[in-house]
Order: structure tokens, then sequence, then C-alpha cells
């Protein structure tokens, strides 16, 4: 890896190769969504708990403020509103990520989906770019379509990891698999490091700390979770809980303390 990429890798990850990222470009699939209305606001929530890394779209990229966290530019694009949400199209470069000052660039991979090869040749000339920068790239891959019976089935979840590293990916954001020893199989199976997706709201706080938990445990390298963080009463407490999962092996009961809950 070049030295370009090593060092804005460092303003993403900690010492301990581990990571807390909020993605937050929902607003461009859903629209502006309870929690994201003010995005410098959330944001700001987010530094006082001490968040690694943001991703959001160029737009929003060139009007906030994100101190010392890192910024990571989503390159990706679709609406729940288009005939065909999972063909994710590019709608930023590399180059403009770069000028905006973006730490690192995301792509949205539906693996399994209709239009699944022209979005994997945009991964392709994506991570050209991004070699040719000295830009990281994280690619979220996603077991998506019709063929796809389940989407953290541990076959399927190994194989879009594994597409992501092999065509040129410098982290892989997928899905969790369920289990410790299914996600041992992911990462044993990912030469780069792999972070989890936090997916849809879920029912109790300890159910989303488990999860983390799990996922590190079994060799991943932290976690990339939106609505389960911005969405929640206290977004700050949220990722300073996930944070001590993360980069402190604390246990839940721990964690739960620091976001005031006990159960």
């Amino acid at each position: 890896m070049d030295s370009g990429k090593k060092k804005r890798l460092k303003r993403i990850f900690r010492h301990d190769q581990r990571t807390v990222i909020v993605p937050m470009d929902h607003g461009v699939t859903l629209g502006p969504v309870r929690g994201l209305v003010n995005m410098q606001a959330i944001i700001d929530q987010l530094l006082k708990g001490g968040v690694d890394a943001i991703v959001v779209h160029r737009g929003v990229a060139k009007k906030v403020d994100t101190e010392r966290a890192g910024l990571i530019v989503h390159l990706s694009a679709s609406t729940k509103l288009s005939p065909d949400p999972n063909y994710k199209i590019q709608v930023c470069s590399v180059d403009e990520a770069m000028r905006i000052g973006a730490d690192a660039v995301s792509v949205h991979i539906n693996v399994g989906a209709e239009q699944e090869s022209k979005m994997l040749e945009k991964l392709g000339k994506v991570a050209d770019e991004c070699d040719w920068y000295g830009m990281p790239l994280l690619a979220m891959m996603y077991p998506r379509g019709a063929a796809i019976k389940n989407q953290h089935a541990v076959n399927v979840v190994a194989h879009a990891a594994r597409l992501g590293a092999e065509l040129g990916a410098d982290v892989v954001k997928t899905n969790y698999t369920g289990s410790i020893e299914t996600f041992k199989e992911v990462v044993r199976g990912c030469h780069v490091p792999v972070i989890i997706a936090g997916g849809p709201r879920v029912e109790t706080t300890r159910e989303i700390l488990q999860m983390v938990q799990d996922s590190v445990k079994a060799g991943g390298a932290g976690l990339s979770i939106g609505r389960n963080v911005f969405q929640h009463e206290n977004p700050t407490l949220m990722v300073k809980a996930l944070s001590a999962i993360v980069h402190n092996n604390a246990s839940i009961d721990k964690s739960l303390q620091i976001l005031g809950e006990t159960h």
C-alpha cells in the first residue's frame, strides 16, 4: 500500500487497527429521515462521542466540519423511489472527493442484483483511480437480489467480502452473519479489514452491542453503523458505547452503563 493511502487510513483507523464509522448517506436513498435533518448538529454529537469517521455525500461533505474525524465521501447513489433501487450509480469522482478533502471514498455494490455487472465494472475503475491518487477505498458489499435467499448467510457474505477485496478495496463493509464462528469464515477469506453494517433499526441496544462485540471477537475491524447510531436517543453516548467495545474490548454490561442502561 502506498504512503498516501497509509496516511489517510490512519485518520480512520486507530492504532489498534479498528474503527467506528457512522454512515450518513441515507439522505440520498431515503430523504431527510429522523436524525439527518440538521447534518452539522448530528455530526457534532458524534464528534463528542469520539467517532473515528463518517460517510456522507459530496454536497454534505462540502458544508460540514468533521474536525478530527475521518471524512469518507460516498460515490454511489440510488433512491427508494427508483424502479431498481439496488442499482447504484456513481455520482461523484475520486478527484472531486480529493478536492473536497476526503480521507477515503466509498462505493456500494449489491452482489446478486440485476445490474451487478455494471456496478462491478465501476468498482474496478474506482479502485484504479484510488490507487492513482493514493485514496483508500471502502467497498460496501451487500448480497442482494432475487437469487439471494438469506442476506446474512455465510457463503454469500464471504463471497461478497472477498469480491470487494479481489477488485481492489482497502476496506470491506458487509453484513454480519449471526455468529462468531461463521463471521470468522468471512474474515479469513478476505485479505483486507472487514467491518460490519448495522442494518435496520434493532429492538434493543443490547442486540446491536452484542453483534459488534461478536464481530470483533471473530476478527472484524470494527463497524460502519448508521440508523442505530444517528437515530438513537443519545447518539453521543451510543458512539462512546460502541467505541468502548471496539477499541477497549469492554463488556456489554459496561457499554450499557455508558448509555445509562442496565438491561
